[in-house]
């Protein structure tokens, strides 16, 4: 998404953004509202052209927008009037903006139930898990196989083991991923839920899991290097034998036996 698409996108999540986050533990409830509305208009063409169209009266579309969704909570009604009052350099882009601000719906009633950090944390880890485990990605990304297929196999993966809110941002992405992959999708929402929080994320490497003692000193250190809060990403991955590889942006410092290793094959070779 990008030009006029992108500048109507920001505006109209901009415009909700306070509304969600007074709305508190009702966010999960209008997330669930725009989510449906993005279907209705994903599943008809007509619906997408008339209620982006430039040149039909914006009247008319409050009617349109009325008669379909006048069921709604009215906050959630509000921000779809305000999306399909907005121009579009593509019909598309609507139902992206109307996505967005279901997320933006869910981060709210995260940070009104003050587990902003649980969320980031387990979307690191549902990432994790997707990339280590391939037969369940592909699962997850397969288009030909039913959307409550591929929803009850995200709830039987990880509904036990993540907060609702959590649960309900995978299976969006899941369900409906936008023309990305789920773990694109997954990923730019674990950057958003960082974001939010005004952290830096830290992605750490390391043969063995860290213990929260480990965990708590690694984030004191880099709080007090860069100033500011920092999220802990730990990956496991055994070849590394030893050591951890903490990147921060373009920051990359690399202390394991694997490097130390390679360092010092080269300096033979050389």
């Amino acid at each position: 998404m990008r030009g006029t698409s992108q500048r109507s996108r920001d505006a109209v999540v901009r415009a909700f953004a306070p509304v969600a986050l007074a709305a508190g533990k009702d966010g999960t409830r209008l997330a669930e509202q725009l989510f449906a509305v993005v279907d209705t208009v994903d599943g008809s063409a007509s619906l997408r052209r008339a209620l982006t169209d430039p040149a039909r009266p914006g009247s008319d579309k409050d009617v349109l927008v009325g008669s379909l969704f006048g069921a709604l909570d009215a906050r959630a009604r509000t921000v779809v009037a305000d999306a399909v009052a907005s121009r579009w350099s593509h019909e598309g882009d609507l139902a992206h903006a109307l996505t967005d601000a279901g997320y933006e719906a869910l981060f709210a009633a995260a940070e009104s139930a003050k587990v902003s950090g649980r969320v980031a944390d387990e979307l690191f880890q549902v990432e994790r898990e997707l990339v280590s485990q391939r037969a369940l990605l592909l699962a997850v990304e397969d288009h030909a196989s039913p959307r409550a297929s591929r929803a009850t196999l995200v709830d039987s993966v990880f509904a036990s083991r993540v907060h609702p809110i959590t649960l309900a941002l995978v299976q969006r992405a899941v369900a409906a991923p936008r023309g990305e992959r789920v773990l694109t999708t997954i990923r730019q929402l674990i950057e958003t839920s960082v974001q939010r929080e005004s952290r830096l994320v830290a992605s750490v490497t390391s043969a063995v899991e860290l213990s929260a003692a480990q965990r708590a000193r690694l984030s004191d250190i880099l709080t007090r290097a860069y100033g500011r809060g920092v999220q802990i990403n730990v990956a496991i991955d055994p070849e590394v034998l030893g050591g951890i590889k903490v990147q921060v942006g373009s920051d990359v410092v690399d202390g394991t036996v694997l490097t130390r290793l390679d360092d010092a094959r080269r300096r033979l070779v050389g």
